[in-house]
């Protein structure tokens, strides 16, 4: 199983010598490079599939693609509720999180509560599923999901996953919303960065599960073989596929 989007972004690139390298790998890795090669033979993708103008970060392409997809698979799987898909959209908008808005007022013109709050606490996640109710109608979207696209994973964006998360944990009024991580990282031990043992983050989806799971057992190290049977076994990495059913499903 992969995304329904994923040869449009999964492909080759040149990198900075000219060489053809998978573009979600790590070029300074050999691993990275091997695992990301079998993915894309698993998808077909052929050298030859060059993405056109591909930037070197496909972050924002990835958030995107999950936003469009996620907009039209939601109200497919419950067509019951109103589901709002926005795209860095912050959390002070939505009904747990309004209280935030009148704070931020607050700290805004008081520069004392600036300096010892700051104003971290105003998330625009990279995706976010609203719900609204059609009685009484006008209320505030209550947020079902927020979701964290990462292209790849290092230590520094599993911090600022964790960060945002965290935050919404705290800060909430109601219900906490689904807190989810989408990902192409190739490399098992890199994915354990966030699908093991945090409770920030409900699971991580992939989006090339089945390519991973080939590319894994055909060239990882048994490290990474028992690193991810465990992610999968323990329900912390699965397909892209499941996300909008689970979702729709709670």
């Amino acid at each position: 199983m992969s995304a329904p989007f994923a040869t449009q972004l999964l492909a080759w690139r040149e990198n900075d010598s000219g060489t053809l390298v998978p573009n979600s790998a790590d070029s300074s890795s050999t691993p990275s490079r091997e695992l990301a090669r079998i993915i894309l033979e698993f998808l077909a993708v052929t050298p030859e599939t060059i993405l056109p103008d591909t930037p070197k970060n496909l972050g924002p392409r990835l958030e995107q693609a999950v936003k469009d997809d996620l907009a039209v698979a939601l109200p497919k799987h419950d067509p019951s509720r109103s589901w709002h898909v926005d795209h860095k959209k912050v959390i002070a908008d939505f009904s747990q999180y309004a209280h935030l808005g009148k704070l931020d007022q607050a700290v805004h013109k008081n520069p004392v509560l600036s300096a010892d709050l700051g104003r971290d606490y105003l998330i625009r996640p990279d995706v976010t599923a609203g719900v609204t109710s059609e009685s009484p109608p006008g209320l505030t979207p209550f947020l079902h999901a927020a979701v964290s696209c990462k292209w790849t994973i290092r230590s520094d964006r599993v911090q600022n996953i964790r960060h945002e998360f965290l935050q919404m944990i705290r800060h909430r009024r109601g219900r906490l919303p689904h807190l989810v991580a989408v990902t192409a990282e190739p490399m098992p031990s890199r994915i354990a960065a966030i699908a093991r043992g945090t409770g920030e983050v409900d699971a991580v989806y992939h989006i090339a599960f089945d390519a991973l799971q080939a590319a894994v057992k055909e060239v990882g190290s048994k490290q990474q073989q028992n690193d991810l049977a465990e992610f999968i076994g323990q329900g912390r990495l699965k397909p892209y596929e499941e996300l909008a059913p689970t979702l729709a499903s709670w």
